[in-house]
């Protein structure tokens, strides 16, 4: 393993930046990086895009394998080595997850009209909204569309949850979209809003051909304005007794039943 630069000081300027886009999404938007923690997702993006502006390995965890295969692909510059206590306080996991790096967002994407669309309104959890994003990516959805009150698809956890995700999918926030399905609608898309009840069944829908997936807020579900704004509301069928699924398991069933539909011939 190559060395990287020894740091014992939380003033330590690169430890400091990385610090503070943890803890600050106007700071990540402001400077376009974001900080992938763990091993496996600083690997995936290592494969996928090259290397990182800056690695930091705690001392304790760097003669893992994991790690020290990281540390040996960089050059020596841009790793930083320190104690595992300096970073503890500030990580989404244990400190014990051994490494962050530092690494550019994509460039902001712009709300097309692509075969298969996954809106998301309102929905709260940085987790689940990551969540979401490691299902939408795995079923083959192409953009996904995020409306002003969802939590941001770039926080340390959701990148945590969507294990790269992000950077595999074309991801739009802040987006109006009542507005947008109205547009897609005109393109002779079709919009399906995932509701708890009184929708068709899923399983009898035709999800094939341009499409526009919504799945609502946690509690309160897809707003009135998006509903009315969608073709068809559709509802997953459940064993009596159980209402209602969590957003992200919900959206994980839609999303695949539409794949099995879009992909069956």
């Amino acid at each position: 393993m190559h060395a990287g630069t020894p740091v014992t000081s939380p003033d330590n300027p690169r430890l400091k930046a990385a610090l503070a886009l943890l803890a600050s999404s106007r700071e990540r938007a402001k400077r376009g990086l974001v900080v992938l923690e763990g091993a496996h997702l600083v690997d995936s993006y290592r494969s996928r895009y090259g290397a990182p502006e800056t690695l930091i390995v705690t001392a304790e965890a760097a003669a893992r394998a994991d790690i020290s295969s990281l540390v040996a692909a960089l050059p020596p510059s841009r790793t930083v080595v320190v104690p595992a206590r300096l970073i503890a306080d500030h990580v989404s996991v244990p400190a014990d997850v051994g490494v962050l790096a530092v690494v550019p967002t994509l460039p902001a994407a712009t709300a097309g009209f692509p075969p298969l669309t996954l809106l998301l309104e309102d929905v709260q959890d940085p987790g689940n909204v990551g969540t979401i994003l490691r299902s939408a990516a795995a079923a083959g959805v192409d953009q996904v569309l995020l409306s002003t009150g969802c939590a941001r698809a770039w926080s340390p956890k959701a990148l945590r949850a969507a294990q790269g995700a992000q950077f595999q999918l074309a991801v739009v926030e802040d987006v109006d979209l009542v507005a947008w399905s109205t547009a897609f609608r005109a393109q002779r898309g079709r919009v399906v809003a995932l509701a708890v009840r009184d929708g068709v069944s899923l399983y009898d829908e035709e999800l094939t051909g341009p499409l526009a997936l919504a799945v609502g807020n946690e509690g309160a579900g897809l707003s009135a304005a998006l509903l009315a704004a969608a073709e068809r509301a559709v509802t997953i069928p459940m064993a009596t007794g159980n209402e209602s699924l969590n957003a992200a398991a919900a959206a994980a069933v839609a999303l695949f039943e539409a794949r099995r539909q879009r992909t069956r011939r």
